[in-house]
């Protein structure tokens, strides 16, 4: 056997990587590198041609294999020419590092969650949103894989309302329900029983529903979040294997999901047996699109396009070359949405392109779209239920984040479909049959007397087992005949070639469009299943490992999202710097050195504005509005740096710049595949980098914010490409129905409160609700406070206006001060809770006041364009300009384009 069969490497240990102590996976793994690690150095020095013809054969076209030099064809997938390939070290090293990140993020979520379960008790967890305690058992149903439903609520036996208090629990999460009893006070938590811990390990599950009294509630996904008032919670719970009873009073406590790393775990393992030589499994199945993303081959050639009739004719021209290039990309295309661009408007149009038969799409193709969230992925689904004409045929798969807030959402779960199919007949029997005996052992069934014991509780227990396993076996061909998944259909030679696992597996179902977040598309329901196009929205705020689950279901991927926006939250970037930021702690500057490297590496924080060098063409011509604004906006974001201890211009382009050191400069080499140094790094970041314009469209004109707010972030951010439509250019708040009054409120746009020389200092909150080590800033709340009554008092609705801040311990400071004048109708909340939301006004308190001009995590370009690009009319910062312009050139040149061009008032003058 030859040392290239033989070499399959999957080690995390290498020298440019971390060394900490490595977790029990990294041991793991450590324990079968050696011989694998020294066999990829002798390839190494045998094959000094390994980055061309060696490559080459190997990861050449199974359809079209090279000639016998290796020499790639006409007819071959064109491989990437201009920079180097990826050895098969290369492509170890990239999985082993991201195993190894992903292992430290899970022991770090599970840190945490273990850290504030044994040290929390019941009360301050459901404080802190982390429990639900008082509920009792409604209900038992059977669900889809014969797992048991358990339907929880507030008794008014208990409690004086049936609305849950404000708390985290979404569907999806992993949830364990535990007995109520235990009088833990918030600083000193109960300790449990033994059997309570027995009782508690048997009924461990996934959040399946969280419900609304009602299904009135009206507005999006996003939007109605935050809107609905919960009474009762569902809880999935796999078959015991032996009598676990529910107590009479539980509660409900969020735990750390390991579900989705295991999930992203098996991605890896898929991605490494796919990729890496091994005598497993021929490399013939390599598909153009791996390939593509992991570098080893370029982008193909663009699909010729005919004409194409657009469904939706209000789209713009960035929309449309979107949807274009999309349609014509025969691997991956990438969509850059800024904030307001109409995204999802753009993705509404590609899919109903996709699975609509065309002139130029003949075959309607059948397309899997995923997100990062629940939320995302209800929001693309409404909207594709509100389209005009025919219905399209959706199903969603996974938990929708509020199935009851509107009835079409309901109508396209998989379960309420299955339920409707003329197979669900064969397992309805069985189901109810199920259901009453569950309900019988519960003491709930009929009559309602004492639940069995004894020797027929034992009898009924094994009735339950068998009911179950002949339910999943009929359940198992009615999911088939909703999704199409035991059908196979051939595909007509017009169409593309597909790779090997599609036309094994091809499904019918024409034109279906399946509804999933990332890792639920990795569920049972979807094994096996094959899809032409995946389309991941929010691709930006999704783990890149978690973003590979749908692309081995595919033969085309798209994604969407904004790298210029907050990334993926990520528990484990370094524990001493991520606490420093959680707490607002100034990070030192050899840390800081660090993140500016990652701004190189990541590509995300500062590449989108400037990676293409050359001019992009086919862009619309900017609007009236902007052609005002950005240029000068422009011209003073260079010149204003610099001054008052602000950071100096950076450096020329990498094109230009010399290469002093050979290994600095292959490291800036984006075209080359890196193991990443975060999980931060997400794919559309790595992919942007690694393929540049050839991969990616953004779209350049916004219809929310009023030219004057969009000017900075589109000048700093986005290259002054983000142009104002012509119908929010010029948008103010006198322009609302009954406003009136004081034309310098509601007619300027951009309003600057400064609170420079007030001594309006922060202070940091050490305990309590607002969390350890978060900030507030009571001076700088009451001027807050004061612009929104000026606000109400000229006619602005307070469900007009949202408040923002970075700090939890502000928010809280702030609804307190507001919610009592205001009502629950004014939003207030942090960065992190606005980002893909707007409203006609916005207030930002930044906080940070004090001696050392120490910003912390306000330094985040992200997380400040998040907050800077909600406002629609009306933006007003609130902050301390001598503290805030000392935190880097980014905020430096923010502080100075307000002082140059919003209205400053101080705050010391009110």
């Amino acid at each position: 056997m030859s040392d290239k069969i033989k070499f399959k490497t999957q080690t995390a240990q290498f020298a440019y990587l971390d060394t900490e102590t490595p977790t029990v996976h990294q041991e793991t793994l450590s324990a079968r590198s050696t011989r694998n690690l020294k066999l990829a150095a002798d390839l190494t020095r045998r094959s000094p041609t390994r980055r061309t013809a060696a490559a080459t054969n190997y990861y050449a076209s199974p359809e079209t294999p090279g000639d016998a030099k290796g020499a790639p064809t006409d007819s071959q997938i064109p491989l990437q020419t201009t920079h180097p390939m990826a050895t098969p070290e290369e492509l170890a090293a990239f999985i082993a590092r991201h195993r190894t990140l992903l292992a430290r993020e899970r022991d770090a979520e599970i840190e945490r969650s273990a850290l504030l379960l044994s040290n929390c008790g019941p009360r301050l967890l459901e404080q802190k949103g982390l429990a639900l305690l008082g509920l009792g058992v409604v209900s038992v149903n059977i669900g889809l894989g014969g797992k048991t439903l358990i339907e929880l609520e507030r008794p008014a036996a208990y409690h004086t309302s049936a609305v849950f208090p404000p708390h985290t629990i979404r569907p999806g999460d992993l949830a364990r329900i535990e007995e109520n009893g235990g009088t833990g006070t918030a600083k000193k938590p109960a300790k449990p029983k033994k059997a309570d811990a027995a009782a508690a390990a048997a009924a461990e599950g996934v959040v399946y529903k969280v419900s609304p009294p009602s299904s009135t509630t009206t507005g999006t996904a996003t939007e109605r979040w935050r809107e609905v008032t919960d009474t009762r919670i569902t809880l999935a719970l796999e078959p015991a294997d032996d009598d676990a009873g529910l107590p009479e009073r539980c509660r409900v406590v969020k735990l750390a999901n390991s579900v989705t790393y295991d999930r992203m775990e098996k991605a890896l393992d898929h991605l490494e047996k796919t990729v890496l030589p091994g005598a497993e499994k021929p490399p013939q199945e390599i598909t153009p699109l791996i390939r593509v993303l992991l570098g080893l081959a370029a982008p193909s050639a663009p699909a010729p396009m005919g004409d194409i009739a657009f469904f939706d004719p209000s789209l713009n021209d960035s929309q449309k070359d979107a949807v274009r290039f999309a349609l014509a990309a025969p691997e991956v295309a990438c969509i850059h949405g800024p904030p307001g661009t109409g995204k999802t408007h753009t993705l509404i149009e590609l899919i109903r392109q996709l699975t609509t038969p065309t002139p130029s799409n003949p075959r309607a193709q059948r397309v899997l779209v995923c997100g990062a969230s629940n939320l995302a992925v209800d929001n693309i689904l409404e909207r594709l239920l509100a389209l005009p004409g025919e219905k399209m045929r959706a199903t969603r798969v996974g938990h929708p984040a509020r199935v009851l807030g509107a009835a079409g959402v309901l109508d396209a779960t998989l379960d309420a479909q299955a339920a409707r199919s003329d197979q669900a007949a064969l397992a309805r029997d069985v189901k109810a049959e199920l259901e009453a005996t569950l309900a019988t052992l519960s003491g709930k069934g009929k009559g309602k007397g004492k639940p069995p014991r004894g020797a027929e509780r034992r009898k009924m227990w094994d009735e339950v087992k068998a009911l179950r396993k002949e339910y999943r076996q009929r359940e198992g061909g009615v999911v088939q005949a909703v999704l199409g998944a035991s059908q196979v259909r051939p595909i007509p030679s017009p169409s593309p070639p597909l790779p090997l696992p599609l036309h094994r597996s091809r499904l019918m179902g024409v034109g279906q469009i399946v509804l999933a977040t990332c890792h639920a598309a990795g569920g049972r329901q979807l094994r096996g299943a094959a899809f032409d196009v995946a389309i991941i929205d929010e691709a930006t705020q999704a783990l890149e490992a978690v973003c590979w689950i749908p692309v081995f279901k595919a033969a085309k991927l798209v994604l969407a999202g904004d790298p210029m926006q907050l990334p993926p939250t990520v528990l484990s970037l370094g524990k001493r710097k991520y606490e420093k930021r959680a707490a607002g702690e100034p990070v030192e500057d050899s840390e800081e050195s660090e993140e500016s490297e990652d701004d190189e590496w990541l590509v995300g924080d500062t590449m989108l504005a400037q990676d293409d060098p050359e001019p992009v063409p086919d862009l619309p011509t900017k609007t009236k509005a902007t052609d005002a604004v950005a240029p000068a906006v422009e011209e003073e974001c260079e010149s204003l740096v610099g001054q008052d201890g602000a950071e100096p211009a950076p450096d020329p382009p990498r094109e230009t710049a010399p290469a002093k050191d050979p290994k600095k400069d292959l490291k800036k080499n984006g075209s080359r595949l890196r193991p990443p140094r975060t999980l931060e790094t997400t794919l559309f970041d790595r992919l942007a980098r690694m393929h540049g314009a050839c991969v990616k469209r953004m779209l350049t004109v916004q219809y929310r914010m009023h030219a004057q707010i969009c000017a900075f972030p589109s000048a700093a951010l986005y290259g002054a490409r983000l142009a104002p439509d012509a119908s929010a250019a010029g948008r103010l708040l006198r322009d609302l129905p009954d406003t009136a009054g004081d034309d310098d409120v509601l007619g300027a746009p951009v309003v600057f409160f400064d609170t420079a020389g007030c001594e309006y200092f922060e202070r940091a909150e050490g305990d309590g609700d607002g969390g350890e080590g978060s900030r507030c800033n009571e001076n700088e709340a009451g001027v807050v406070g004061r612009w929104v009554a000026t606000l109400v008092a000229n006619g602005v609705l307070p469900g007009q206006i949202a408040v923002i801040t970075p700090y939890q311990a502000q928010v809280t400071l702030l609804a307190g001060l507001l919610r009592p004048l205001h009502g629950p109708a004014l939003e207030i909340g942090t960065v992190d809770g606005m980002q893909g939301r707007e409203k006609d006004a916005v207030v930002i308190s930044l906080v940070r006041s004090n001696d050392k001009r120490e910003v912390g995590f306000l330094r985040e370009k992200r997380r400040l364009n998040v907050a800077m690009t909600r406002a629609k009319r009306s933006l007003c910062v609130v902050g301390d300009s001598s503290t805030v312009q000392h935190g880097g050139a980014f905020l430096a040149k923010w502080l100075a384009w307000l002082e140059a061009h919003a209205d400053v008032r101080y705050a010391g003058e009110e």
